[in-house]
């Protein structure tokens, strides 16, 4: 080159000098036919499953099966611009999204997006959607309590740090309101909470999204939205994305609690995405590893040992059954996953017990370990008194006069019944259930009708907070007198 070339001249050869001059492969495949969220492509053999594709137009997918001849790729975005034809490029990622602080007090969709219109989220590290669960060395022993705030649950269905709950129960019958409850009693604990809403309706989303920012504390929530109108791929990886962005909480030594609303959804898009796929359907046309999906989704929810921080991941999954079917194909599944379930009824939704909490169909495997001890030993045997309250107010149906044993069974019982009704998006704080408790199984609320429990319970925190130890039960005592004194019980 001439010494006296011009400037440019010199450094576009520099930079071509620079240039490795060798061959490149990239992987490139047609889509042979796209229907339903679901593109049919050939010419992409090295591509592995789960890998994201991305193709012509931007829109990106993920390869769910490896036929020979064709690769099965779920849409993650809508499926209108992209045509037969379209060329196909394989990227060599799995599907990833971003976690940390940043997305703390954001609604996103599974890939991270945010739908809150609070501009882009900053994350410093994205994760894959599917990582392995902790192995059993990794774990340590439940023993920690998550108290949600619902009495019938903290009191006879207790939780602990890294155990997994299923919440089951009927359309509209208060799932969804339960766990968003125990999503707002973390507002004054060190829970990260992380709501997945798989296939709901908008307005129910906004009204979950609505209570978190009036009752909970929202700074410390993400919410990730995969709505009924958005691709079957987006659905699908909804509540993988989610646990993954809880685990970075539990890995750093944190803890975390997630609701998956609900898993039924969940399942009937794998069914939806399989068929379309051209897999083999089985039972109720749900293909073969439908339990597989949802079993190495929740073994991710665990309580880590103190070599790897200490961390837990509660999981509280919700599904859905079909007039209170719960040997039903999916409830079973996850009842057979979870280590155990929480049962609301439709008739005692309907009879205006809420939450609509069946004792006798729900357990929770390992809340008894975790309970709060002041809250163990302050109901005693309720949940033995309430059980029988219930099989004799059956048979006392049928007519006939009780003698006097019976009669204080029903009214203690029904004073049970009616001290575990809440109203929603009202926590109870631990001392405030310990001490209802307390009242219960002393017999303070036998002299009150019925109609004055809520009125005792309503009063109840005031008189936690001001009086001691010593003197909280005679408080409480002087309490009831004064509301049986203002309306005398009747018969009940």
């Amino acid at each position: 080159m001439p010494h006296d070339a011009p400037h440019w001249v010199r450094s576009t050869q520099d930079v071509l000098k620079s240039v490795s001059l060798v061959p490149r492969t990239s992987h490139k495949g047609r889509v042979e036919e796209i229907s339903d969220g679901v593109a049919m492509i050939s010419g992409l053999r090295d591509v592995a499953l789960d890998e994201v594709l991305r193709f012509e137009g931007g829109q990106t997918g993920f390869a769910r099966v490896l036929d020979p001849d064709l690769i099965g790729c779920v849409l993650l975005d809508a499926a209108t611009e992209v045509q037969a034809g379209d060329a196909v490029f394989g990227t060599g990622e799995v599907v990833n999204v971003p976690t940390g602080d940043a997305l703390l007090g954001r609604v996103v969709d599974p890939l991270g997006r945010p739908l809150d219109g609070k501009g882009p989220i900053n994350a410093t590290m994205h994760l894959p959607i599917e990582r392995p669960a902790p192995s059993i060395i990794e774990r340590d022993l439940v023993t920690e309590p998550v108290q949600t705030g619902v009495v019938v649950v903290d009191t006879l269905f207790a939780l602990g740090r890294g155990q997994r709950e299923l919440i089951v129960g009927d359309h509209s019958t208060g799932k969804t309101t339960l766990a968003i409850d125990a999503l707002i009693a973390q507002a004054h604990s060190d829970m990260i909470c992380i709501y997945v809403a798989v296939g709901q309706k908008t307005s129910s989303v906004r009204r979950a999204i609505d209570a978190l920012e009036r009752h909970g504390d929202f700074a410390r929530c993400i919410v990730v939205v995969a709505g009924s109108s958005e691709a079957p791929g987006l659905q699908w990886i909804a509540p993988y994305a989610g646990m993954t962005m809880a685990e970075h909480f539990r890995d750093k030594g944190q803890h975390a609690l997630i609701v998956i609303d609900d898993l039924s959804k969940h399942a009937a898009t794998h069914r939806e995405i399989a068929l379309l796929t051209r897999q083999s359907p089985g039972r109720e046309a749900y293909p073969g590893d439908v339990f597989y999906i949802h079993a190495r989704l929740l073994e991710r929810a665990a309580k880590l040992s103190k070599a790897r921080g200490g961390g837990s991941l509660t999981a509280l999954p919700i599904a859905e059954t079909d007039s209170g079917n719960l040997s039903a194909y999916i409830p079973t599944n996850l009842i057979s996953i979870t280590d155990g379930q929480i049962v609301l009824d439709a008739a005692l939704f309907h009879q205006g017990q809420k939450p609509a909490v069946d004792v006798g169909l729900s357990v929770s495997r390992v809340g008894g370990k975790t309970q709060a001890p002041a809250l163990r030993n302050a109901a005693g045997t309720l949940r033995l008194d309430y059980a029988q309250f219930l099989e004799l107010e059956v048979f006392t149906r049928f007519g006939g006069v009780p003698d006097g044993r019976v009669r204080a069974q029903l009214t203690r019982g029904a004073r049970i019944r009616e001290a575990l009704r809440q109203s929603q998006h009202m926590p109870f704080r631990l001392d405030d259930e310990v001490s209802l408790m307390r009242a219960v199984q002393a017999g303070l609320l036998d002299i009150l009708p019925l109609v004055a429990v809520p009125k005792f319970r309503a009063a109840l925190p005031e008189i936690v907070v001001r009086e001691t130890d010593k003197t909280l039960m005679d408080a409480l005592a002087n309490l009831a007198a004064t509301l049986a004194d203002d309306k005398p019980d009747t018969p009940q």
